[in-house]
C-alpha cells in the first residue's frame, strides 16, 4: 500500500489473561499491553508496520465494522454464566 496521511481505523480492546489486548478489525491486526494505553500503542506500530506491505488495500467503507452493544436476556438464571 503506497498510502501517506492518517487513516482512521477502529480497535477494540479486551482484558484477557492478566493483559489487555487491542484489535484493528478492518485488517485484523492485534498487540497487546500492560495497560489500554501501551496495547493501543503496540497496536499503532503494529498497524505501522503492516501498513508499510505494498500488497495491502486500503479497506472500503462498506469493511469499516460497527461495533455496538447487544443487550441478550438470560432468562433470570446465571448458571451458564462464569464470573
Amino acid at each position: 500500500m503506497r498510502f501517506s496521511g492518517t487513516l482512521e481505523l477502529s480497535a477494540v480492546v479486551r482484558r484477557e489473561d492478566g493483559v489487555y489486548v487491542a484489535l484493528c478489525p478492518e485488517f485484523d491486526v492485534a498487540s497487546q499491553g500492560k495497560s489500554v494505553e501501551e496495547a493501543l500503542a503496540n497496536l499503532k506500530e503494529a498497524l505501522e508496520l503492516y501498513l508499510e506491505d505494498e500488497d495491502v488495500e486500503k479497506p472500503s467503507a462498506a469493511e469499516v465494522p460497527m461495533v455496538t452493544i447487544v443487550k441478550v436476556d438470560v432468562g433470570g438464571s446465571s448458571r451458564g454464566l462464569k464470573a
